[in-house]
């Protein structure tokens, strides 16, 4: 099984506080079937910058101590960048990581309320330069539970996005499970990934989000979704199924 989405290197973000975090992180993967992850620290979030040379500069080093502590666990770069407008020059500057640095896929965060009136642009331009933006957590985005038609317009036109685990088994509420689960059903996402920022709180899920993926949608479901993180590794095209609209009523009190 491969993570797409994790904040395991130490002392970065708001995930791995230290690299005994780190290596305790990596035996929890390990122990939910994960053989790779992909590095996302944040970047340009308001709080945290992490360009993409200190990325890779922290990805080496984790990699060589997971070796010694003979844990059997790949960790790839890969960058969580909060949307902005400059994104496409500082990629040119080469501030920007795309995940696995294939320059194929690029992981984009909206803020948690809206999503930025540029973003369609801003999509459709770094699709133009070959790259493949993926949306993550879009079941946490109050605005996007509010008007899913926001975000099949941007698959319709070649986004792809990321679900979270902990939002699957109900860590973020039974609402946001149910409107994850929606998101699945209508083809309006594309992997499944843990999101993981530590050992308490936010754990990795994997394995109980696929048992669930599968127990609703049958293995098919499952394995698309597993495939295509290797898909995503490896540079290649995804399986992507047609997206549908969601019709939805708002959460009564949600937000």
């Amino acid at each position: 099984m491969i993570d797409i989405h994790c904040h395991i290197l130490p002392n970065l973000d708001d995930g791995a506080k230290h690299l005994t975090e780190s290596i305790e992180m990596a035996h929890q993967a390990v122990s939910e079937g994960i053989t790779s992850i992909i590095a996302t620290p944040h970047h340009q979030n308001g709080k945290y910058n992490n360009t993409k040379e200190e990325i890779l500069q922290y990805v080496e080093q984790l990699n060589g101590i997971l070796q010694k502590e003979m844990i059997d666990l790949t960790i790839l770069p890969g960058q969580e960048t909060r949307i902005y407008g400059e994104i496409l020059e500082d990629y040119e500057r080469g501030e920007i990581l795309t995940l696995n640095n294939s320059d194929k896929y690029l992981f984009i965060e909206f803020p948690s309320n809206h999503v930025p009136r540029y973003t369609q642009k801003l999509l459709y331009d770094i699709q133009l330069q070959g790259i493949t933006p993926i949306i993550v957590h879009p079941e946490r985005n109050s605005e996007i539970i509010e008007n899913p038609g926001i975000l099949y317009e941007l698959v319709k036109k070649g986004a792809c996005t990321q679900v979270t685990a902990t939002s699957l088994v109900g860590g973020f509420g039974k609402n946001i499970k149910k409107f994850s689960f929606e998101l699945i059903e209508a083809n309006l996402t594309h992997f499944i990934a843990s999101d993981a920022h530590g050992l308490k709180t936010r754990k990795f899920n994997m394995r109980e989000a696929f048992a669930l993926v599968e127990k609703q949608f049958g293995f098919n479901k499952q394995y698309m979704f597993m495939e295509n993180a290797q898909y995503l590794v490896n540079g290649e095209g995804l399986m992507i199924e047609p997206p549908e609209r969601i019709k939805k009523k708002k959460f009564l009190g949600l937000f």
